[in-house]
């Protein structure tokens, strides 16, 4: 399940998303995996959740996230909960591509949770992305 946290540059979804990253530590029965670019999560995030800095896996484009995502769930049947903190940040802002890749990772991931933070006004994004609000 796919799950998205929008808005403009500042209007506080990192803050939303590191609430909801806390719940899910708490709830969760297995692991769960914080994804970002560089570290301004790691003072935030508590050790138990695996904190990825993408930066490190050279992830340029749409299909190297869905399958680094891919690998994840692949990997870890106990994985609960992943989040993405600047989806069009890491992938680019070509909201069809990344509506393509939403529906792909929607797809593989039905008894996961998946929550991006996309730096967009509501209003902006296409139906293909609106879907997952």
């Amino acid at each position: 399940m796919i799950r998205l946290i929008p808005g403009k540059k500042g209007t506080g979804k990192t803050k939303i998303l590191i609430d909801a990253i806390h719940q899910a530590e708490k709830e969760s029965k297995g692991n769960v995996v914080a994804i970002q670019i560089g570290s301004s999560l790691n003072i935030d995030i508590y050790h138990k959740i695996r904190l990825i800095n993408i930066e490190d896996f050279k992830i340029a484009d749409y299909d190297d996230l869905y399958g680094f995502i891919a690998g994840i769930l692949a990997s870890d049947y106990d994985c609960t909960d992943i989040f993405v903190d600047g989806v069009l940040r890491i992938v680019g802002r070509d909201f069809d591509k990344v509506g393509e890749m939403f529906e792909r990772i929607a797809a593989i991931s039905e008894s996961t949770n998946v929550v991006f933070t996309i730096s967009a006004d509501v209003e902006t994004l296409p139906d293909s992305i609106k879907k997952y609000l």
